[in-house]
């Protein structure tokens, strides 16, 4: 079964990094904000400005068996103290959303994109930003990362590659341009996903989704 991205995707950008939306709780970190948006956005086949219409396929199943696709299976970023472990997750059966481990501490790659190993389009990682119940999640602090700071990604393979960011960009959940983050085409990037922004408590969730790209270093 295929399903399209302004439904599952849009979804996914909506309660990204939470386990449910009542679980959410105000982060303490300091907004984001947005640098670096022009060269993230030439990372990209055929850049775009705004969230586009064109709709990212996903499908509900096994991992790729692939022999040549290689999940991360870990994620280090020093200058926000992350160490965590990945898994490899889809879009939600039930709930359409980006299938976040429920572990505030471990992160989800996006097992219908590229592997490591691709040297085109972006892999995607996503994960919490806190929970009500469990504190803080692996990424409360992305928001922090700049242009320029480094984190490694080890693959299945057990190579450790090296990546170097090249922009953080905050949008609004309505607005963010999901045929540019979840591309299997253009350059070679790492895509890091989470919430931030203002925290509605009527709503419970956040305004924002941060995105954090990187390039290979």
């Amino acid at each position: 079964m295929t399903v399209r991205n302004r439904g599952a995707l849009a979804a996914m950008a909506a309660g990204v990094a939470a386990l449910t939306v009542a679980t959410l709780v105000a982060c303490g970190a300091q907004p984001a904000g947005t640098v670096g948006a022009e060269e993230a956005n030439t990372l990209a086949s055929v850049p775009s400005a705004t969230a586009g219409a064109p709709s990212v396929p996903v499908t509900a199943g096994e991992l790729p068996v692939d022999p040549e696709i290689i999940p991360p299976v870990r994620l280090v970023i020093p200058k926000i103290d992350v160490t965590a472990t990945v898994n490899a997750v889809g879009i939600n059966g039930r709930t359409n959303e980006f299938e976040v481990p429920p572990s505030v501490d471990e992160i989800g790659w996006y097992r219908y994109g590229p592997g490591l190993e691709t040297r085109a389009g972006s892999v995607v990682v996503a994960g919490h930003v806190d929970s009500a119940r469990q504190g803080r999640g692996a990424f409360f602090r992305l928001g922090e990362l700049n242009q320029g700071d480094t984190l490694t990604a080890t693959g299945s393979d057990g190579q450790t590659r090296r990546y170097r960011v090249v922009a953080r960009e905050e949008y609004r959940k309505t607005r963010i341009p999901l045929d540019r983050y979840f591309a299997r085409d253009g350059k070679p990037r790492l895509t890091l996903i989470t919430c931030g922004g203002p925290f509605d408590a009527k709503a419970r969730k956040y305004r924002d989704n941060i995105v954090v790209t990187a390039v290979p270093a």
